[in-house]
């Protein structure tokens, strides 16, 4: 380990590789709420967070396990299943009276096409406004999961059940 008088030991959560600080400071002076969005091999989670004195606070959240709830009984992990976590997100946050934010992607890679995006493509199909350039949302057929042969062929049933569920409770 290096010693002296100009060696700088940097924040645990940066030595650990889990925040990039630059990254949040930018997004924290915008002023608006950030749209955390969190993948892992198996699961995508979503959430609304706002900066407060006393820590973040989350304002909305919906994790890809909650689609079970909706009839869905595919992998939790694929692109259509990320739509969906984020179509659910979005009308979450729009019955709360949150209506826009910035997208977070964390220390993931951003890469046009992938189920980070796919998420962000079903919160702006929820009418949430966040910045985003159009080029980088995956393609229909690989939101629809054409491109799995073991995808169970009732994404659309699932996405009519989870708009129905928010337009009876006066959305």
């Amino acid at each position: 380990m290096a010693k002296g008088p100009r060696h700088r030991i940097q924040f645990r959560r940066r030595r650990e590789h889990r925040t990039n600080y630059r990254q949040r400071l930018k997004l924290l002076l915008s002023q608006k709420p950030r749209v955390v969005v969190r993948k892992s091999p198996r699961h995508m989670r979503v959430q609304l967070i706002s900066p407060s004195e006393k820590g973040d606070v989350v304002l909305a959240s919906a994790t890809s396990t909650e689609l079970q709830k909706f009839g869905y009984e595919g992998a939790t992990g694929n692109t259509p299943t990320a739509y969906l976590t984020g179509l659910l997100f979005g009308l979450r946050a729009l019955k709360k009276g949150h209506k826009n934010g910035v997208l977070d992607i964390g220390l993931h890679s951003s890469r046009s096409g992938t189920r980070i995006y796919a998420t962000l493509k079903g919160i702006i199909d929820a009418g949430m406004k966040v910045p985003h350039d159009p080029s980088i949302f995956p393609s229909d057929e690989r939101i629809r999961g054409e491109h799995i042969a073991k995808m169970p062929n009732h994404f659309d049933k699932i996405k009519k059940k989870i708009l129905s569920e928010f337009a009876k409770k006066g959305e």
